[in-house]
């Protein structure tokens, strides 16, 4: 995983990432069809409306590597949504995760296991941005300049979970990896991020987490027409929220269109909030470190040798602790990462 520090004008930054993309030889397969290519013209226009900062970012990047702005723009956009034409696209379109925030004994931690293909676990990213005129924050990512899922110097937790989309509902607008990166950027509690989510045109299915230090978590349910906001499960004067890659609630589960397909979606909800009652007492990091290794039941136990948990993440919203299993949990030891908290706490 690589640790890149990202701070200023948005296109500068785009400038530097697009330097070490030179310097690595780094190409991109800018494969589009028709469909997709108009898919991403679209949505670059809506992105440009709400985030027109994280489009000059992409731009810095294209004009440094010598790509088109609009055909690079438009890749990004299309990733996690309709690239569907597996063999010619890179990512592929195969995704698992697990996400949860919980409030408890006056503590607020997020935990995630980010399950992908393993050829994406040696370029995945954990980068912090000090941008212009925006929050600082933590980004995770297995690609770049969107994300999977972050924490911002507010203490505001983002995360998005991958939820099957039939072709014919895609939607121009913004895809659920640029929805963390601009409410990482834009907002500073759970509230403000609802606020802002709302306005936002949506491509496809997704679900975004959203927690704050407060203890003030939901999940955004959101389809391409429509979001359902998905509160907390109170238990005595404690919370939860968890998602996967399904709509858990009654109303929205129609609207998923992966049939069943979904990589144990329901065995990995339940296992979380069963934890949450019965597993998680009192040393919260080390019993949410245990249930994302799968100590207490499935969790990134794949037997697909193409899919697996390539980075598991546990985040103290309080302090802006971080700690990280680059790869498989079951495999990889939790290692602290205090850069946020040092940029926010002044250590």
């Amino acid at each position: 995983m690589y640790h890149l520090r990202l701070k200023g004008d948005h296109y500068q930054m785009g400038v530097k990432r697009g330097t070490i993309f030179q310097k690595g030889n780094i190409s991109f397969p800018l494969h589009l069809d028709a469909f997709q290519l108009e898919h991403g013209k679209q949505s670059e226009q809506i992105l440009k409306k709400y985030f027109p900062e994280v489009c000059e970012e992409i731009r810095g990047v294209s004009d440094t590597i010598g790509a088109d702005y609009l055909s690079f723009a438009s890749w990004m956009l299309c990733m996690g949504c309709c690239m569907y034409n597996l063999e010619q696209n890179i990512p592929v379109e195969i995704r698992g995760c697990t996400a949860f925030a919980y409030s408890k004994g006056g503590r607020v931690i997020y935990g995630r296991n980010n399950d992908l293909p393993p050829f994406l676990r040696d370029g995945s990213k954990s980068e912090i941005y000090s941008p212009v005129n925006g929050n600082r924050f933590n980004i995770t990512t297995s690609s770049f300049i969107n994300g999977e899922e972050g924490l911002n110097e507010h203490g505001l937790a983002v995360a998005m979970t991958f939820v099957m989309t039939r072709l014919e509902k895609i939607r121009p607008g913004f895809n659920s990896c640029f929805v963390v990166r601009y409410l990482l950027e834009k907002a500073v509690n759970t509230d403000n991020a609802i606020s802002l989510l709302m306005d936002l045109p949506i491509a496809s299915n997704c679900n975004i987490l959203l927690a704050d230090k407060s203890g003030r978590m939901v999940v955004v349910e959101c389809t391409p027409t429509d979001k359902n906001i998905r509160e907390a499960i109170k238990s005595g004067g404690d919370s939860i929220v968890c998602t996967v890659n399904s709509f858990t609630s009654d109303e929205y589960a129609p609207f998923d269109d992966a049939n069943g397909d979904d990589y144990d979606s329901g065995k990995r909800y339940k296992v979380v909030v069963d934890s949450f009652t019965n597993k998680i007492k009192d040393d919260y990091l080390e019993e949410t470190k245990q249930l994302l290794m799968g100590k207490y039941g499935f969790m990134c136990q794949y037997e697909d040798p193409n899919f697996e948990t390539v980075w598991s993440s546990i985040f103290d919203l309080e302090s802006l602790m971080i700690y990280r299993a680059e790869g498989d949990p079951r495999k990889k030891r939790f290692i602290s990462d205090n850069r946020l908290h040092g940029m926010k706490f002044g250590r």
